[in-house]
């Protein structure tokens, strides 16, 4: 390597020494890390270990390019590149390490990711925006191999719309749009879908994104050579590389240990992404891993002495040691006294991180300790409780699990005793929970002041003017609204933008404000869902439009594993308020039934799950959540659009609320409870059990999640003294988790005169065809005879057997 005074043209040789002593210095403080962290895991202090060591130089590159405002979407090897930005120290390392639940502490993620999980903080403790220009941004890291990718790409299509979309408050967000989103990846990740999906998508939108690949040859223990054609990434994307008028990529390459190369290669990407608006793909070979994958194993195991060999020579901070001795700037005694400072200075800090982490626990433990002392002298059970208490004196490094568990044990000695002793240590215990279960509970959804529970209700108003219309028109006019209302709003996906949407919702939205806010896009499920999340992290309103219900299969594992837990696993310290489109149910065949219900609202627990019935109540989800900051899926009625409904007077500012259920016919004899297209068959039923003198009350939930909070559902249960759920899932779907919200939850099980019946679709996905439609989801008379029979079971003399 030699000096590269193009790089430094601007530095005297003493800022330039300097700066190069800055860089090592945090070299080294970062493999230090990474070496005592190993450590406190093989001694138990912390779970799991996973670091960045053989990462350091290129990270210190990428964070001389890195300017206020820049994002990153990464993972969990990058944690010099975090030091070297500001964003972590010593302290919080290891605090990440040990889980400790102080956000003050801990404040990449309050304890509730392992350590190399890295964020930045887009809000303050109120939920309110900080100025993330003047911060460098690193959104919140995941576990999943390549599940950074989508994210990545919404970061930096944000940084379009702020150049190029006239009328947005960029205060906070957007220099004209000159943010760079810079992503990370290992080079055995690149053969996730998710990482060529986002390729391909930032290719075609030309978004300023640079795409570091580190390559150290290996995934864990398996070798380039299983992982990628020609064991080479950038060899393989070469034909991504932009020419003369031609759209695509830059893509460069660097070893990982040559410091100057690194600097210019990461200079020339940032010029090029910041100013042009093309993505860069960066691929850093010749990267080594000295420790091997995570603490879970030995890299011994499967590299052989050659290969040690190698990496030990090549060894990034070993060569920029070899680097700064030969070219003057320090010498081999100045380096020796700075690695020995170095090794002292994280030495502390793991103390200081660890004396932080403890110290509360200790004196949890305490306080406990003194309460079980006055509840074994006050009872005959002295002996049992003392052996307990003991116990946990004798636990030098207490966690709350050995604190909260011995309480617990305790009180169950003392269960039939009363005493003042006994309900202090009842007392001890719930308020114990109370404070201490929410520092790893806390914010699945959003807890400021723009909640979406807390948007009251607004009714949709008509006058004598007001016409029946197609149902398509009442959404169609409503987006209308609000893309003339927030500047900031914007939606994309499949057929979305020129035709309007497969059924015409956005008929003539993109002729009118344009195809940077009404956007055609790819089929690519996942990097729609990654659009919305990253436009939405920086300000932006998204919507995403994701074609049918059942292809929210592609982008599951995005919407579970990043946008459901972002504001959890940054304890309420990001936010992507993110609105997903979709439209469901009563579709025929087996990939287009929108029969997939129970298994994405569970596996989305923190984005909220609407079902309006109709339009009309869709439209209003919408204006709802456009004044909120919680993420959502709306899933419309495919069969819907061209049913009639009124035209509101007040549209785009009608407000349908979350969580709460309505009450669509009233009836005394049993309670339907149902959602979406259902209902309408549900409806048709009723009528035909009053032919029959059986009256039905119809429930529409509305919102699955949040779940009727004013638990009406239960009032209309206590009048009519039975329920049944209706649902067009498979057995044991949603309609078991609206069983157990409505019996065990409301507790409607008190007044029930007959046992509580699901009716749903068959185990299988739909056939194809009306006929196959009639045989696989309930139809009317499916409804009619199993609210028939349940009343048939308590009068049978009235209603006798129909078969």
């Amino acid at each position: 390597m030699k000096a590269n005074p193009e790089v430094n043209k601007d530095l005297s040789f003493e800022d330039f020494k300097t700066e190069v002593l800055s860089d090592y210095n945090l070299a080294v403080t970062s493999r230090e890390c990474s070496l005592l962290g190993r450590r406190e895991v093989l001694t138990g202090k912390a779970k799991f270990g996973i670091f960045g060591d053989g990462k350091e130089v290129p990270q210190l590159a990428m964070a001389k390019a890195f300017k206020n405002g820049d994002f990153r979407s990464g993972y969990y090897r990058d944690q010099t590149f975090m030091m070297a930005i500001g964003a972590l120290n010593i302290e919080q390392f290891f605090a990440g390490l040990y889980a400790n639940t102080d956000i003050k502490e801990e404040p990449m993620s309050g304890g509730r990711q392992m350590g190399g999980h890295f964020a930045t903080q887009s809000l303050d403790e109120n939920g309110n925006w900080n100025n993330l220009l003047e911060q460098k941004n690193s959104s919140a890291d995941i576990s999943p191999t390549a599940g950074q990718m989508p994210r990545l790409l919404g970061l930096a299509q944000a940084s379009k719309i702020y150049r190029h979309v006239k009328g947005i408050d960029t205060t906070n967000f957007s220099n004209e749009g000159n943010e760079i989103a810079w992503g990370t990846i290992g080079n055995a990740s690149t053969s996730e879908g998710l990482f060529f999906e986002t390729i391909n998508a930032a290719g075609v939108l030309q978004v300023p994104m640079v795409m570091s690949v580190w390559d150290d040859e290996y995934g864990i223990s398996v070798h380039a050579k299983h992982q990628t054609t020609k064991e080479n990434i950038s060899e393989i994307l070469k034909g991504f590389q932009r020419e003369k008028d031609v759209k695509g990529y830059e893509i460069l390459r660097v070893i990982g240990w040559d410091y100057p190369a690194l600097i210019e290669t990461y200079q020339q990407a940032a010029k090029v992404a910041r100013e042009e608006h093309v993505p860069v793909l960066i691929h850093v070979q010749e990267l080594t891993q000295p420790q091997g994958h995570s603490t879970s194993g030995s890299h011994e195991r499967y590299k052989d002495e050659d290969r040690l060999a190698w990496e030990a020579e090549r060894d990034c901070n070993v060569k920029l040691r070899e680097w700064i001795i030969a070219n003057g700037i320090a010498t081999d005694d100045d380096l020796s006294a700075v690695e020995k400072t170095i090794k002292k200075q994280v030495r502390d800090g793991k103390k200081a991180a660890w004396t932080a982490f403890t110290q509360p626990l200790k004196q949890e433990q305490n306080e406990l300790v003194a309460l079980l002392e006055e509840v074994a002298n006050a009872s005959p059970n002295k002996v049992f409780i003392e052996k307990l208490k003991n116990d946990l004196a004798d636990i030098s490094e207490p966690i709350r699990k050995d604190i909260i568990s011995t309480a617990r044990k305790v009180l169950r000695f003392v269960v039939s005793e009363s005493s003042e002793t006994k309900n202090k240590l009842a007392t001890w215990i719930n308020d114990y929970i109370d404070v201490v279960q929410p520092k790893y509970s806390s914010h699945l959804y959003s807890h400021s002041s723009k909640s979406a529970l807390k948007i009251q209700e607004v009714k949709p108003t008509y006058n004598d003017d007001s016409e029946e219309v197609d149902a398509r028109l009442v959404i169609r006019d409503n987006f209308d609204a609000i893309f003339s209302k927030y500047p900031e709003a914007l939606v994309f996906g499949e057929d979305a933008g020129h035709i309007g949407d497969v059924n015409q919702g956005l008929e003539g939205m993109q002729e009118k404000y344009g195809e940077l806010r009404v956007s055609d896009v790819g089929i690519r499920e996942a990097t729609i869902l990654g659009q919305g999340i990253g436009m939405a992290m920086r300000g932006l309103r998204p919507i995403a439009e994701i074609q049918y219900l059942d292809y929210i299969l592609y982008a599951l594992q995005i919407m579970s594993d990043d946008l459901a837990t972002l504001q959890y696993r940054t304890k309420g310290r990001q936010k992507a308020p993110l609105i997903i489109r979709t439209r469901g149910h009563r579709l025929e065949g087996i990939w287009h039934s929108g029969s997939q219900m129970g298994g994405i609202m569970h596996l989305i627990r923190g984005i909220h799950v609407l079902v309006p019935r109709n339009m009309t109540k869709a439209a209003g989800f919408y204006n709802t959540l456009l004044e909120s900051d919680d993420p959502a899926l709306i899933v419309e009625c495919l069969n819907g659009y061209r049913l009639k409904e009124m035209m509101p007077t007040n549209i785009g500012e009608f407000k349908t609320p979350l969580g709460v259920v309505e009450t669509i016919r009233d009836g005394s004899d049993i309670t339907l409870v149902s959602y979406g297209s259902t209902l309408r068959i549900i409806e048709q039923a009723a009528k035909e059990l009053q032919e029959v003198g059986i009256s039905a009350e119809i429930i529409d939930i509305q919102s699955l999640l949040p779940f009727d909070i004013n638990h009406d559902i239960v009032k209309s249960v206590a009048k009519t003294n039975r329920l049944m759920v209706i649902d067009e899932d498979v057995p044991g779907g949603a309609s078991a988790f609206i069983l157990n919200e409505v019996l065990n939850n409301q507790n409607a099980y008190k007044h029930l005169d007959s046992k509580p019946e699901t009716l749903t679709a068959k185990a299988h996905r739909p056939a194809y065809g009306t006929d196959g439609d009639y045989f696989s989801k309930p139809s009317v008379e499916d409804v009619f005879e199993a609210v028939y029979n349940v009343i048939h079971e308590s009068n049978p003399t009235d209603f006798p057997k129909l078969r």
